[in-house]
């Protein structure tokens, strides 16, 4: 028997789901989490963007790190990986000159909190990335800057789940946001992943009974 694995994306969950998530053997969450207490408490790894930005507010905000699910977790898993980002940067400067800091590296300093805290960091390698890249062109995903970081982390995790047996359960996934993220697309993708039994999204019917839904 595999793991139940639960991905927590910052979007809506399903009224009622947090105990269901909490009583997965590993839950993700990402950046801020936050959605955290609806939809659960657990949380074994927090997927941060580690590059731009976003690494730099969490890093520089005491209450992101002291939030429960950073000082709850196991690890915590860097998404960008800063080789990629780094060769990126070129290139974006002439198609998006407004996004100057979005591959400045926060790498060391997410790796050095996490060793100062007790938890392990995790860089998800550019292969990842680039495999997630070659996915979407079959769902016409234009023109993008980078997959979201919830893409990235649900192709690691089925990377490695997979050969494990493990039982991939995705939620607070909207697939909507920033332009840069070919989210339509993505969505496409996964619903590809849900239709070939690689992975799900967690539905009532998951954990309500039909007596209680009647």
């Amino acid at each position: 028997m595999g793991r139940r694995i639960v991905i927590v994306g910052n979007g809506e969950v399903p009224q009622g789901a947090a105990e269901a998530i909490d009583a997965a053997d590993m839950v993700v969450r990402f950046n801020e989490s936050r959605n955290f207490g609806l939809s659960g408490n657990r949380t074994d790894v927090v997927a941060v963007c580690n590059t731009g930005r976003p690494a730099l507010t969490m890093l520089s905000s005491p209450e992101w790190r002291a939030s429960r699910p950073v000082t709850d977790c196991r690890e915590i898993w860097s998404v960008r990986d800063p080789e990629k980002f780094s060769s990126l940067h070129p290139a974006l400067m002439l198609t998006r000159p407004e996004l100057a800091d979005f591959c400045d590296d926060y790498t060391d300093a997410l790796a050095a909190f996490a060793a100062d805290i007790g938890k392990a960091h995790v860089i998800i390698d550019r292969s990842v990335h680039e495999a997630v890249d070659a996915a979407l062109v079959p769902f016409e995903p234009g023109d993008y800057v980078v997959p979201s970081s919830g893409m990235v982390v649900v192709a690691s995790v089925l990377a490695q789940a997979e050969g494990a047996g493990d039982d991939v359960v995705l939620t607070g996934f909207s697939h909507e946001g920033w332009d840069g993220h070919p989210f339509a697309a993505e969505r496409r993708l996964v619903d590809s992943y849900i239709a070939a039994g690689r992975l799900s999204r967690l539905q009532r019917t998951d954990f309500v009974s039909p007596l209680e839904g009647a």
